[in-house]
């Protein structure tokens, strides 16, 4: 009795340890659970805070469902026509990915050393089991309605590249960094960067952060001028509180959507909201678009003008990718032949390739992502809105390379150059943000040493540790 009185009946999926599959089984229909926990309290707290709803429970779970399906990529099928919905809310499927990639890192560490105890199929079989019921559910007649065979092969591919990431993340090398190294080892000898595999991947990372910080700020300055330069508000916050923060939460989830398709937009090719249109600093060609505060950011249609100016973030988000490439380039990529012989730097022609290699990378990151963002909202004219993938990425490609490339030829040459011929080149003035640091700094110890020896005097005490004199 004391056993099993001392003894949980549920045990936790950590705690099995003689039973792993079951383990993983269970951490991947937890993990799937939680996603769907997510979506799903939200919209129940909508549901029972709107007055006079037109649907049931029933149906405010099915929109749920809906929502985290489409959170994998997964369409859905929309109203009696069927009108097609495709758009991922990139918000959502962020936070799916990244709770499989944790859940599939912690199974293969417990797993590690042990044969048998990866667990990685296991946490995908327990996650797509999960996908079946709520395919099942949200598969009958009603307002959204699931594709049964389209949103299971969705789903279970994007849960088995999460779940292969963060199984792969227990190794040494981070993911990507050896399938690089192999390419790059491919390449004739005077283009090879040796050892270049790890920093082209922190190229391609710098690169990546830095379109989306570009894509960031049009929103931002987007949202300021719609703010400003358009009075009245919208239609859609007439609906009361419960449709204010329908809104709102419709607009957050979407939000990484909309910073891509401000990046797109300062990449040059820009994005469609319905077929006939085109929202690019070139021109802005727009027709009756929905109420929707999203929406409202778009510039008024006509020529580019000054919009032309953003043009020039792409080629800030490529200046930090090329210093990166240069200064490994002057390190030769970090790999040595022995411990006694310093690594060569790469050549010029090595450097130059390097980073066009991490500018075709990004610009296959921005056309999956473009492609990702974008989708149908309907049928007819909103069948296609959001980026073009092929152009938003040949964009970022070009852009990475043309700026990238000279870059990290400058960093190169300014690492491997002689100590005495750099003092010529750039005379050993401090940088001002340095120098303002050092004033700051001697300028607080005087100040202290000010002040402490003025107390000393008030109590009594001649001298003291921070008398000025001692400095």
């Amino acid at each position: 009795m004391t056993q099993l009185t001392g003894r949980p009946i549920l045990e936790a999926p950590g705690e099995l340890g003689g039973r792993p599959v079951l383990s993983a089984l269970l951490t991947g229909a937890r993990t799937a659970l939680l996603g769907l926990a997510v979506v799903t309290v939200p919209v129940l707290g909508l549901w029972v805070v709107t007055p006079f709803a037109d649907d049931g429970a029933a149906g405010a779970l099915r929109l749920a469902s809906a929502l985290w399906l489409l959170g994998h990529g997964a369409p859905v099928l929309r109203g009696a026509a069927e009108a097609p919905l495709s758009v991922t809310p990139l918000l959502l499927g962020l936070l799916a990915v990244g709770q499989l990639y944790r859940a599939a890192g912690r199974v293969a560490a417990r797993g590690a050393g042990r044969p048998g105890r990866g667990g990685a199929p296991a946490v995908w079989a327990g996650y797509c089991a999960v996908a079946c019921a709520v395919v099942a559910q949200c598969a009958g007649a009603g307002e959204f309605r699931a594709r049964v065979l389209p949103d299971l092969v969705a789903v279970a591919l994007v849960a088995g590249a999460a779940v292969a990431a963060g199984a792969r993340r227990t190794g040494a090398a981070p993911v990507g960094v050896d399938a690089l190294e192999r390419a790059l080892d491919g390449l004739p000898e005077a283009l090879r960067p040796t050892g270049g595999g790890s920093a082209v991947r922190v190229a391609v990372l710098a690169a990546g952060a830095g379109l989306l910080a570009a894509g960031g700020l049009v929103v931002a300055v987007a949202a300021v001028l719609a703010a400003v330069g358009r009075g009245g508000g919208s239609a859609v916050f007439a609906g009361g509180p419960a449709a204010v923060a329908g809104v709102l939460l419709v607009s957050l989830v979407l939000l990484p959507n909309t910073v891509l398709w401000g990046a797109a937009y300062a990449l040059g090719p820009g994005f469609a909201v319905g077929a006939g249109t085109v929202v690019s600093p070139v021109r802005t060609v727009l027709g009756p678009v929905p109420e929707f505060p999203l929406f409202g950011l778009l510039p008024e249609p006509g020529a580019g003008g000054w919009r032309l100016v953003v043009c020039v973030l792409p080629a800030l988000a490529g200046v930090v990718p090329g210093l990166l490439l240069g200064r490994a380039a002057a390190a030769g990529g970090g790999r040595g032949v022995g411990p006694v012989r310093p690594p060569a730097p790469w050549p010029r022609a090595a450097t130059v390739a390097a980073a066009l290699v991490a500018g075709l990378l990004a610009g296959a990151a921005a056309a999956g992502l473009g492609w990702f963002s974008g989708g149908a909202l309907g049928a007819g004219r909103s069948a296609g809105v959001g980026p073009v993938p092929w152009w938003t990425g040949l964009a970022a490609a070009g852009w990475v390379a043309v700026v990238a490339a000279p870059a990290a030829l400058l960093a190169r040459s300014r690492a491997l150059r002689p100590a005495g011929v750099r003092a010529r080149w750039l005379p050993r003035v401090p940088l001002v943000p340095g120098a303002l640091a050092a004033t700051a700094r001697r300028g607080a110890l005087l100040l202290r040493a000010r002040a402490h020896a003025a107390v000393t005097r008030l109590a009594g005490t001649p001298g003291g540790p921070g008398d000025p004199g001692a400095v």
